[in-house]
């Protein structure tokens, strides 16, 4: 396990409608996020499930307001 990372067991995943309520768009969105690696996801038959983390982290990556160093 890479430093860092937290145990399976410990990670909370959401579908792709909480995703999508968190981030305040829509399920395409979330579903396009998904499929070009922007947002990682695990597939779960015919769905997905995002990575709680990964969520805050894009969101906080893609902040406009950010000031870079």
């Amino acid at each position: 396990m890479a430093s860092g990372e937290r145990p399976l067991n410990e990670v909370n995943f959401l579908t792709v409608a909480e995703v999508a309520s968190v981030m305040r768009v829509s399920k395409m969105t979330v579903y396009r996020l998904v499929h070009s690696s922007e947002l990682p996801a695990i597939r779960v038959g015919r769905s997905f499930r995002v990575p709680e983390q990964a969520v805050h982290d894009y969101l906080r990556e893609s902040y406009v307001g950010r000031e870079t160093a």
